[in-house]
């Protein structure tokens, strides 16, 4: 077991399977999401919620398993972005809520970074992978 194999196992488990979690959220607090989502002014707040849901649910598991993984990182990078721009806009709301606001945005900017990092890896294959790509 090489150490570089095993830091990108743990890295892929984290990353991924915190996304996963996230994603489980949008199903366990349904409502209250997508009261926030309406309030965001997103079109079909609940089916917004529950798709990105699924993209984070699905994204985590692909990228933890090695599943996929290029697609499965691409789609969460591409949610992460989204959601950084629609639900963290802190250029557009109160001063009081705005650091909060960019809180939110940078890690969402920071994770969709990882997420394309991950992409990029998963291209050259993993060690400790189910290993079904297609790139």
């Amino acid at each position: 077991m090489a150490a570089a194999d095993l830091l990108l196992l743990v890295a892929r488990v984290l990353f991924g399977g915190v996304l996963a979690f996230m994603g489980l959220n949008h199903f366990m607090q349904l409502e209250g999401m997508t009261g926030y989502a309406q309030h965001k002014g997103l079109p079909a707040p609940k089916l917004s919620v529950l798709a990105s849901g699924a993209v984070l649910v699905l994204g985590g598991l692909s990228v933890a398993t090695g599943v996929l993984p290029v697609v499965g990182a691409v789609a969460l990078a591409a949610f992460l972005v989204v959601s950084a721009l629609t639900m963290h806009d802190f250029w557009a709301v109160p001063e009081d809520q705005q650091q909060d606001e960019m809180t939110g945005f940078l890690k969402n900017a920071a994770l969709a970074g990882g997420a394309l990092a991950i992409a990029a890896s998963a291209t050259t294959g993993w060690a400790y992978s189910v290993g079904l790509t297609l790139f």
